[in-house]
C-alpha cells in the first residue's frame, strides 16, 4: 500500500473518529439538556398545581369562615330578641345561616386536609349546639318579653367561648394547611 493511501486512510478514519465522538458527546450534552428541561417543566407544574391547590382551600376557608360569620350574626340577633320577635321554631333565617356554614364546610370536607376538615368540623359543632341551646331556652322559659341575652348571660358567656375557641382552632389549621 503506498503511503499516500495510507495517510488518506488514516486521515479518514481519523475524520470519521472526531465526527462519531462528536456526534456521541453532542448527543448527550442534548440529552443532558433535555432531561434539565423536562424536570423544569414538572416542577413549574407541579408549583402550579400547588398553587392552584392552595387558592382553592384558601377560598373554601374563606367561604366557610364567612358562612360562621353570618352564623353568628344570626345567632347574636336572637340572643336579643325576645320571645315575641323570634320566629317560631323551624326555617327561619338563623335556622339558613347553619345550613349555609353545612355547605360551606362541605367545601372544607372537599379540599382538606383532614386536619382542617377535623377542627371545622368542631366548629360546626359548636354552631349547632349554640343554636340548639338558645332554642332550648327560648322554649323552656315563660314568654317575659326579656330577650335572652338579659335573662341567660353565663350560658350564653359560655358559648361565645366555645365559638371564639373553635373558630381559631380553624383558623390556625387553616394557616398551617395553606403554610406548607
Amino acid at each position: 500500500m503506498s503511503d499516500v493511501i495510507a495517510v488518506a486512510l488514516i486521515a479518514s478514519l481519523s475524520t470519521l473518529l472526531g465526527a462519531g465522538l462528536s456526534g456521541f458527546m453532542g448527543l448527550r450534552v442534548a440529552r443532558q439538556q433535555i432531561g434539565g428541561q423536562v424536570a423544569d417543566a414538572r416542577e413549574a407544574r407541579s408549583a402550579q398545581r400547588r398553587a392552584t391547590r392552595d387558592a382553592l382551600r384558601r377560598d373554601a376557608y374563606v367561604r366557610f369562615l364567612s358562612a360562621c360569620d353570618d352564623a353568628y350574626r344570626q345567632l347574636d340577633q336572637r340572643w336579643r330578641e325576645s320571645e315575641s320577635q323570634a320566629p317560631v321554631a323551624g326555617y327561619d333565617d338563623v335556622y339558613a345561616a347553619v345550613r349555609a356554614v353545612d355547605e360551606a364546610y362541605n367545601l372544607v370536607l372537599l379540599e382538606g386536609p383532614a386536619a382542617v376538615a377535623t377542627v371545622g368540623a368542631r366548629v360546626v359543632e359548636s354552631i349547632n349546639a349554640e343554636n340548639t341551646k338558645l332554642r332550648q331556652l327560648v322554649d323552656a322559659a315563660p314568654s317575659t318579653g326579656v330577650p335572652p341575652v338579659a335573662r341567660h348571660t353565663a350560658e350564653r358567656r359560655e358559648l361565645i367561648g366555645a365559638r371564639i375557641k373553635t373558630r381559631d382552632a380553624f383558623v390556625d389549621a387553616a394557616r398551617s394547611a395553606l403554610a406548607d
